[in-house]
């Protein structure tokens, strides 16, 4: 199974291709889509959809997960937000993918073993569990691993459940 992950926004998109090779999850390719700040939203949001075209087209993943919303109290960054989401979402209907959709509490959930994990576990747990290195420099690229990871534990249950360093 080969999935990738999405964690959207409008000034950093972040992504990650991970396969499941047996019982263990292996990482293809991660990064951030950065968005020019001072770019119009519509020319941004080009930019991510032609970005993930070219990961789909790339690793050719059967399934994508997507980190759902979480609420804020400001409304202009939760409609930019939904907007590249949906931008998000066309990527992967466009390319003929299964898509699911993971709330924040439970990507973490899944990653690091409880729902209010701060952002650096996330990042230390992703690099543990993919056999990585270092965990990714990028919180979006990692958040976008954590996703695609939540989402092979939900529909594989390979991946053990990270506990909390």
């Amino acid at each position: 199974m080969r999935v990738i992950g999405v964690d959207p926004g409008s000034r950093f998109t972040g992504y990650g291709v991970v396969e499941l090779d047996g019982d263990k999850a292996v990482a293809l390719d991660y990064g951030c889509i950065k968005l020019p700040v001072a770019s119009p939203l519509s020319r941004r949001y080009v930019i991510i959809y032609d970005a993930l075209r070219d990961i789909i087209t790339r690793f050719a993943p059967q399934q994508m997960a997507v980190e759902s919303p979480f609420y804020s109290k400001n409304v202009s960054s939760a409609l930019k937000l939904s907007q590249a989401r949906g931008v998000v979402l066309l990527a992967g209907s466009k390319a003929n993918l299964e898509i699911y959709e993971y709330s924040p509490r439970k990507v973490k959930q899944a990653v690091v073993g409880r729902g209010s994990a701060a952002k650096r576990q996330i990042q230390t747990m992703v690099a543990q569990i993919l056999s990585l290195e270092e965990p990714p420099a990028s919180e979006d690229a990692s958040d976008a691993l954590a996703v695609a990871i939540c989402h092979i534990h939900s529909i594989s249950g390979a991946i053990p459940v990270g506990k909390t360093t």
